[in-house]
């Protein structure tokens, strides 16, 4: 009789216990290490990213969407939507029903919710009565659908990553009604170090990722402290390449005479034509005079796949340069020439090419209590980040992403 008790009780505190669990709220914390590339983990070894990764699942690669450039991807994995359905299709672009420019440096545009579609994680949790927060993230500062994260800062890239992760100590110790279960952090070092150097730089590198990895130590022991299950998801929007001084395109030349609007430069370059139909004959006439590049029909959706929503902010042609060349216009052009001096190398790190070059991979790595223990995957979209933290955060998906859950199901317990 008194096994039938005890294993009646025992049956009781775990059937408690589990209720708790299923009911307890969960939370996520999605850190971006914006320009991570998918190999550096395995190639510097750095203690704390290494041991997070066998306690959790990671990925061997993460697919970025087109263009493989920060706003775009960052936007993406927070809405899980491709850039042609979300609206950022690159860092900078033109938008000619606003007759306006978007621009990454343009403080105005990027503080205007208009700009942006879709349904960011932290405008979802706000819709459905879940606080959220953010220390930098792309979107988080504007107004979009009318809302922000309850907590949020405008982007200050001064502000120490001690500082950032501090304040996620700060948000977790609210009271429970105040507490976010959505953070989002950024951190751009790695981009910047591979930038500056290249990706192949490992002196560098390794410095910049050292203290990096150091700091990210300091925020998972800190989280780990605290009773609470939160799952810490660590992505990046891209990879990297190097670029030789000497791969530098002179975009001005390309383009000198066209009668056309052109958009950015670097991996990618928008050419929005006052005469469409002239499209045949300008793009012999870019190709022409110059190696390494080909111009694309932006309709012929060999990028862009689908037209229907935003096409008008693509242009119509796209000038592409081979893999490790680089489109500037004289003013870059002169850019570089004193990077190249300053940094005392000819060598730099770029990005924005065809997710299709192994180059432009990025990282995925989550650990959490719905996370399985020590699960590699295979490379996928970073789209499908989305469904998943709303499936751990208990939000409903909205309709017409591009996302899946099934992609990433298979990493919950």
């Amino acid at each position: 009789m008194w096994r039938f008790v005890l294993s009646f009780i025992l049956f009781l505190q775990v059937s408690v216990f589990s209720f708790a669990q299923d009911n307890q709220k969960n939370y996520v914390i999605l850190i971006s290490l914006d320009g991570f590339r998918y190999d550096y983990v395995e190639r510097f070894q750095p203690k704390n990213l290494s041991q997070f990764i066998k306690e959790g699942t990671a990925a061997k690669g993460l697919i970025p969407s087109f263009p493989s450039k920060t706003f775009p991807n960052h936007y993406t994995i927070a809405t899980g939507m491709k850039p042609e359905h979300h609206g950022l299709v690159d860092n900078n672009f033109w938008n000619p029903e606003k007759n306006k420019q978007y621009s990454i440096s343009n403080r105005e545009v990027v503080t205007d919710g208009t700009w942006y579609g879709g349904t960011p994680l932290w405008v979802l949790a706000e819709q459905n009565e879940m606080k959220s927060a953010s220390y930098f993230f792309v979107g988080s500062e504007a107004d979009v659908q009318g809302i922000r994260p309850s907590y949020y800062y405008d982007y200050d890239g001064n502000v120490p990553n001690l500082t950032r992760i501090s304040k996620v100590f700060e948000w977790l110790q609210l009271p429970e009604s105040e507490r976010p279960q959505m953070i989002t952090m950024y951190f751009s070092d790695m981009d910047d170090t591979g930038h500056r150097y290249g990706p192949n730089n490992g002196e560098q590198l390794k410095k910049t990722l050292d203290r990096l990895d150091h700091e990210l130590g300091a925020l998972f022991e800190g989280v780990a402290s605290f009773d609470l299950p939160v799952h810490i998801v660590i992505v990046s929007d891209h990879g990297m390449v190097d670029v030789p001084k000497e791969n530098l395109l002179n975009l001005t030349e390309l383009t000198e005479g066209i009668n056309a609007r052109v958009v950015n430069s670097g991996a990618l370059a928008h050419i929005h034509l006052n005469d469409p139909s002239e499209k045949k004959k300008v793009i012999q006439l870019i190709e022409s005079r110059g190696n390494h590049i080909h111009v694309v029909d932006v309709a012929d959706r060999e990028y862009y796949k689908d037209l229907s929503l935003h096409a008008d902010l693509m242009g119509d042609l796209l000038i592409m340069p081979d893999l490790g060349y680089y489109l500037a216009d004289e003013r870059g052009m002169f850019r570089y020439q004193n990077r190249s001096a300053m940094n005392k190398t000819d060598v730099f790190g770029e990005h924005g090419y065809s997710p299709d070059y192994q180059e432009m991979q990025g990282i995925f790595y989550a650990k959490g209590p719905q996370i399985k223990e020590g699960l590699v995957i295979e490379p996928f979209e970073n789209y499908h980040i989305y469904p998943l933290i709303c499936k751990i955060l208990g939000l409903p998906v909205p309709d017409g992403i591009d996302g899946k859950l099934e992609v990433l199901a298979p990493i919950l317990k």
